[in-house]
């Protein structure tokens, strides 16, 4: 079985435990007792002292292809058929005897259960299993933990006639101890004393452990709901690891990320644009029947179609307001939805890696913005400018593809993906900062409201006439409205609370799992559809803001040959760097999708994603349609709304593990179909969606795309008492001096991307691609200068 399967190498820990160890005040006397008929040492108090004796000892999992015996054990229990689904009791004497009841009142019944327990446990009082097998894997900061989702128990007993295999499927997670937090499956072998070799306890309980280490094989276990249906995944599962084990060159469950196919082109150029397209194209039915076979698929795969339309339908309105504010209303939001759903139901379509969302992004858009201000300085045409410039994007990025450019990105390290990242999420909150100065400007600081109090005659002239209904110009009083910008905190930041509450609801104990979970997946929609109703209800006599759009609108083509020669030329240079910017963002996003954490079968098409994202933005460059290509967070976040899961507990610190992802292209193609009947409910109800309430959801995706972050979290230890920092981190593997030099050579990339980024100087602005593109050689060039490779590999290695 491949060691890739449990995260590390698997361990088999055998303990032999005499008795229990001594952990009493050091100042108390031993003496002799007298208790259960035998003398025992204790306290002078009466308590008792006793030892314990554990031992560890690595085994190497069972080869199903070469020793027969193994599929023999499977056969067996088969035939004997000792299963229990769905245990209620959750402590381990309570399991056990439940699995010895059932096994020796049918099997043994000259055997005794007091017996077996003594077999099983160290002591009468001290219900501690006696021999134990369990899975370990690598753990993100270093060394290893146990896989807490299963145990394997095993004694041999005298008077046994013969052997017992049995297994219990928790009803809920069970704590068994300090190794097995969050135990699913028990595993009981029971063999007489005097079994031969290959049939012993040890033996036995290998063949097992060696089968239930694989987390899918645990998965679908948890997913039937008959005895039959246990068996037939368990026979199956033992005949596909003796044909793997077999066959070492075609092992199951392998990532074809890391296969080298090859072409039978002779020529390099496009060989890699081939290579996907031939590997997806072997998929590609299954791409769609993927979406609706298996168990609880559909319901994902509704549930992520929702998830999805709700996560880009909305930061599409917010860019498409943000475009309309800077182009003053060339790109309006109305166009942005319907470039949203041509690009995006086309690259669902036809890309290499459907699991990948392109989306309008705010880089594109503060691009969008230099552009216009050229436009504007030079007297050109916006549409004819922005079509010549994103023809020539389309064109390098073909070049990219056929070049076989994306293989660049195997320089590109966590340390780019979390700048990158980091920026993304400060761009957010620049731009909600900027519409929130806008409103204060507008409104809280506006000139009525600085003028001086109006006149006590005033005063009593508006008190004497406010019967009448006289209105406040009659009389003069200055139009001030404070309120509008209170308001305006009041619903961003309500956003802001309401949607990261949710989004952390199933971290708390409230509710069902299910409903819990639900609320998490849909708790951006939830907390803009509520504060909306508060905006434009609730306060309804209190103006609010909303984005503007178009009643009409005209696809006209960009009249790329009505601009002079120079420009032309400068579209060239302009289409260059932004032909930087879609490589970096494209294949960042697609590079998170491939993460090999995500165990996806099928394999990358980085070249195939590049070459489609670019000939898509031709199109949508001349019609004056906004630009789109591979997003954060929105693709890992489709990623994980498609995959089964797997908790693990490590030092009190519950997170989630990856089992299998269903890579469809159902949840893009549907999602984006909705998207595009959205371009219906235009004017309403979309447009009661106030501007803050967009605002507060572009500080959610920043505040949101931070977990997992590194960089991030190591920012934050800079705050941090060291007795605070978290579990095996990587704090362990390196000097902390260290550690905050990378961090400071992090943050100055970054400090070097928002001067470029967010500079009131659009010409400036023309260099932000390139300063991207440069995270590449800083960090394989000059990084390594000031530390050393074996830390960097632990501050910048692959995701766990």
């Amino acid at each position: 079985m491949s060691v890739r399967r449990v995260r590390g190498s698997f361990r088999g820990s055998l303990r032999r435990y005499g008795s229990v160890e001594a952990n009493k005040k050091p100042h108390k006397h031993f003496q002799w007792i007298f208790r259960n008929g035998e003398w025992r040492i204790g306290y002078e108090d009466g308590d008792e002292v006793t030892l314990m004796y554990a031992k560890y000892e690595r085994l190497p999992m069972k080869d199903f292809g070469a020793e027969v015996r193994a599929s023999m054990d499977v056969d067996q229990f088969l035939n004997q058929a000792v299963l229990l689904l769905d245990v209620q009791e959750t402590s381990l004497e309570g399991v056990v005897d439940r699995m010895l009841q059932k096994v020796l009142d049918t099997k043994e019944p000259t055997l005794c259960m007091s017996e077996a327990k003594a077999g099983l446990f160290t002591h009468d009082s001290m219900h501690m299993l006696t021999r134990t097998i369990q899975g370990t894997y690598i753990s993100e900061g270093g060394g290893f933990d146990y896989d807490q989702s299963w145990i394997c128990a095993m004694c041999s007993l005298p008077s046994l006639q013969r052997r017992h295999v049995a297994i219990a499927r928790l009803k809920t997670p069970a704590n068994m101890g300090r190794t097995s937090h969050e135990v699913r499956f028990f595993i009981l072998v029971l063999t007489p004393s005097k079994e031969k070799g290959t049939k012993n306890a040890l033996e036995t309980g290998r063949t097992f452990s060696t089968i239930f280490a694989d987390m899918d094989f645990r998965q679908r276990l948890l997913e039937v709901n008959n005895e039959a249906d246990f068996n037939s995944i368990l026979l199956k599962h033992a005949q596909d690891l003796a044909t793997e084990q077999s066959s070492p060159n075609k092992r199951l469950g392998n990532n074809e990320n890391e296969v080298n196919f090859e072409s039978s082109r002779k020529c390099w150029f496009a060989k890699g644009l081939w290579d996907d397209i031939r590997r997806r194209a072997s998929h590609y039915l299954s791409d769609f029947t993927d979406g609706v076979k298996g168990h609880k698929t559909i319901h994902k795969t509704v549930s992520t179609t929702f998830f999805l339309y709700f996560a880009c339908i909305l930061p599409t309105i917010a860019f498409g307001a943000l475009n309309d504010n800077n182009t003053n209303g060339k790109i309006d939001v109305r166009k942005s939805i319907i470039g949203q759903t041509i690009g995006g139901l086309l690259f669902a379509l036809l890309g290499g890696q459907p699991l990948v969302i392109i989306m309008t992004t705010a880089p594109l858009a503060l691009y969008i913005k230099v552009i216009y201000s050229i436009c504007e300085d030079f007297n050109l045409n916006f549409y004819a400018m922005y079509a010549c410039v994103g023809l020539w994007n389309t064109f390098f990025l073909v070049i990219y593809a056929l070049c076989d450019a994306s293989r660049l990105m195997r320089f590109s390290t966590r340390s780019t993906e979390e700048i990158f990242s980091l920026f993304i999420s400060i761009a957010f909150c620049v731009d909600a900062g900027r519409d929130a100065h806008k409103n204060f400007q507008k409104y809280y600081y506006a000139s009525e409201c600085t003028e001086q109090q109006v006149s006590l005659s005033q005063l009593s002239d508006w008190l004497s006439n406010s019967t009448n209904n006289r209105s406040q110009s009659q009389i003069g009083i200055p139009d001030c409205k404070r309120e509008n910008s209170l308001l305006f905190l009041l619903l961003m930041f309500g956003t802001v609370w309401l949607a990261v509450s949710l989004y952390n609801f199933n971290k708390t104990p409230y509710l069902q799992a299910s409903k819990r979970e639900m609320l998490a997946d849909y708790a951006l929609p939830v907390a803009v559809i509520t504060l909306s109703f508060i905006g434009s209800f609730v306060f309804q006599d209190i103006r609010t803001e909303h984005f503007h759009y178009n009643t009409g609108i005209s696809f006209s083509r960009g009249r790329v040959e009505d601009l002079p020669w120079t420009a032309a030329i400068a579209a060239m240079g302009l289409g260059f760097a932004l032909s930087l910017l879609f490589f970096m963002d494209q294949n960042i996003s697609a590079a998170m999708v491939n993460n090999p954490c995500n165990k996806l079968k099928k394999g990358p098409g980085y070249h195939l994603d590049l070459f489609v994202v670019g000939i898509l933005n031709g199109f949508l460059s001349l019609f004056g349609l906004p630009w789109m290509h591979g997003v954060l967070p929105h693709s890992p976040l489709h990623v994980r709304s498609l995959a089964d899961v797997e908790e693990r507990v490590e030092q009190g610190h519950i997170y989630e593990i990856i089992v299998k992802v269903r890579e469809t292209r159902l949840t893009g193609i549907v999602s984006h179909i909705l998207i595009g009947l959205s371009i219906l409910l235009l004017p309403y109800p979309l447009g009661y969606i106030p501007i803050a309430v967009l605002n507060g959801l572009f500080l959610y995706m920043a505040v949101t795309s931070l977990n997992g972050n590194q960089m991030f979290e190591r920012i934050t230890l800079l705050f941090m008492e060291q007795t605070a920092y978290p579990p095996n981190h990587y704090i362990r593997r390196c000097p902390q001096r260290k550690i905050h030099v990378f961090t400071l050579c992090q943050v100055i990339q970054l400090a070097a991307m928002c001067f470029f980024g967010f500079s009131p100087w659009s010409y400036v602005k023309m260099v932000f691609p390139v300063i991207i593109f440069l995270l590449l050689p800083i960090r394989h060039v000059v990084i390594p200068y000031l530390i050393q490779e074996k830390f960097l590999e632990a501050l910048d290695g692959e995701h766990q």
